[in-house]
């Protein structure tokens, strides 16, 4: 059987008392939600990103996005009565999560950030999110991601295609 590794994300959602499945798979450098969706044999779109992003006064905040498609920033900082938002540096991200990226989970981050999340996310009965390590995803249900994080709902998306 294979060992699931016990990260901060994984605390949180055993605390929490959340059912959640575990997920391994082959990480590959800069494959992002694509190969893990690949690997998993799930649609991509179920697959939940966990951006970590900073306003105009380098104020963190996490966006969960469909791993099929984009941020939006400008309508994000429009619709936050912010002027601008952009993604932070890997290492800045770090230094607010505590996670590598590509193994960035919303769950269990160092400092408490304000989340915000795509609507359509509560549309789909099931998620795939990251666990807190690179090639570690967990699976549940959106309604406990909603119960749990308590995300602030927007509607940003763009499409990849």
């Amino acid at each position: 059987m294979a060992k699931f590794p016990v990260t901060p994300a994984i605390r949180q959602l055993r605390q929490e008392k959340v059912e959640f499945d575990n997920h391994l798979y082959e990480y590959e450098e800069k494959g992002g939600t694509k190969v893990s969706a690949r690997e998993l044999q799930v649609d991509e779109y179920a697959v939940i990103k966990t951006l970590v992003m900073e306003d105009e006064r380098k104020q963190p905040l996490i966006v969960l996005m469909h791993g099929n498609q984009q941020v939006s920033t400008k309508k994000l900082a429009r619709d936050l009565s912010l002027k601008t938002i952009t993604p932070c540096t890997p290492e800045v991200a770090e230094k607010h999560t505590g996670y590598q990226v590509g193994g960035t989970s919303p769950f269990g981050t160092r400092k408490t950030l304000p989340i915000y999340a795509e609507k359509t996310i509560f549309d789909l009965s099931r998620i795939y999110i990251n666990g807190g390590k690179r090639g570690f995803l967990v699976s549940l249900t959106s309604q406990e991601l909603m119960r749990v994080l308590q995300p602030v709902l927007i509607e940003v998306a763009i499409d990849n295609h």
